[in-house]
């Protein structure tokens, strides 16, 4: 076995991709910066039960753990940043207003989440604590878009749907445990024939409302063909109402979705609106995002929430190359008068590269000047 062989999904970054990444991940925050959002950073690992906001088989599934040397408690590797920001705004920052907070930084996942996936995603996301109102869904919706068109994506297919209109249909079913949980795998299948069997011996109005959602897919009549063939529960009507005031919000914005009443794949915390992103060319969304109402209650506070995020080293690999820094060769002399003129090239931004060993090869330095000593003075000439 070679010591070199990475894990699969998992991948280094050479130099090239590696600036891609981070110009891209520098103007997302920058962007991110300038709609009033707040950076955070959260530590890669910590208790696994703070990285689980609540029962879910698929988020536990997807986090690798193990024992804590010191306290003897199980550790994680976080798989999603949400729940550590969500910690952060309900126990340490406990603002009383609308807190706006971003992040950057790796996941971790046990298996890849999808075709051609990597396990080692680097994370950006936006979210909102603190506001019920359809106006922070519209401006993370609008935000995620514009992360993407800094990406190069202009052309974007936004699938918008509710997970309340499961929750209410499973609920009133009285579906629990693996049952609810075999009927949420085959709605994110789009199992039609397995939906069928798991929900037969329910309630005639709720089995046909469960087996109509993977069927509600397209453009606005949905919402229309959902009022006709989904049973008029609570939960249900308020669900439908919640998109319909995001489609009459979006509109205003231009912004033109469609349908997928079936979408429940954009997290294992959401409550309400869930929305996906995908473009020609990926095989899997390229951000997701939704409503996550009380998803700090394990941590002391029950605030209404909405954010998105997305994989920046998916994003980038598809990006023009970013070019490296032309840099300035200076020659391995100990001179002071050269330490100061290398330092003064470097505190105005300049790239200054000492050569080192006898074989130089300026190409893979990136350099097109050299520092040449003349008349007692140091100075940059062409190479």
């Amino acid at each position: 076995m070679h010591n070199w062989i990475l894990p699969e999904n998992i991948a280094d970054l050479l130099p090239p991709e590696a600036r891609r990444v981070e110009t891209l991940r520098r103007r997302s925050l920058d962007l991110i910066a300038s709609f009033g959002y707040e950076l955070v950073q959260a530590p890669l690992i910590e208790y696994v039960d703070s990285l689980l906001t609540r029962q879910d088989a698929a988020l536990d599934l997807k986090t690798f753990k193990l024992t804590d040397q010191l306290s003897g408690r199980q550790l994680g590797l976080r798989a999603d940043m949400t729940p550590q920001v969500a910690r952060i705004d309900a126990h340490l920052l406990n603002r009383q207003g609308v807190a706006r907070l971003c992040y950057a930084g790796p996941v971790v996942h046990t298996q890849p989440d999808g075709i051609m996936a990597a396990r080692e995603p680097l994370q950006l996301g936006a979210e909102i604590y603190g506001y019920a109102g359809v106006a922070a869904d519209v401006e993370i919706v609008e935000l995620m878009g514009e992360c993407l068109k800094l990406a190069g994506i202009d052309h974007v297919h936004l699938d918008i749907g509710h997970i309340g209109l499961f929750l209410a249909l499973a609920d009133a079913a009285g579906l629990v445990g693996e049952a609810r949980e075999a009927v949420f795998h085959a709605i994110q299948q789009k199992d039609v024939p397995t939906l069928m069997g798991l929900v037969a011996g329910l309630d005639a109005s709720l089995s046909a409302g469960l087996v109509a959602l993977p069927g509600l897919y397209g453009d606005a009549t949905v919402l229309e063909r959902a009022e006709q063939s989904l049973p008029r529960l609570p939960g249900v009507i308020a669900a439908l109402a919640a998109l319909r005031g995001l489609t009459a919000a979006l509109a205003a914005r231009g912004i033109v979705p469609n349908f997928d009443l079936a979408e429940l794949r954009s997290g294992y915390y959401h409550t309400g609106l869930v929305f996906a992103a995908y473009a020609e060319g990926w095989p899997n969304a390229i951000a997701r995002g939704g409503r996550y109402d009380h998803v700090g209650e394990q941590f002391g506070r029950r605030r209404p929430a909405t954010g998105f995020s997305l994989d920046l080293k998916e994003l980038a690999w598809r990006l023009p190359a970013t070019p490296a820094r032309s840099a300035i060769l200076a020659p391995d002399v100990f001179d002071a008068r050269l330490a100061d003129a290398i330092r003064a090239l470097r505190a105005a931004g300049e790239t200054v590269v000492v050569r080192l060993g006898e074989i130089v090869d300026v190409e893979e330095l990136h350099a097109d000047r050299e520092l040449i000593e003349r008349n007692g003075q140091w100075q940059v000439q062409p190479l």
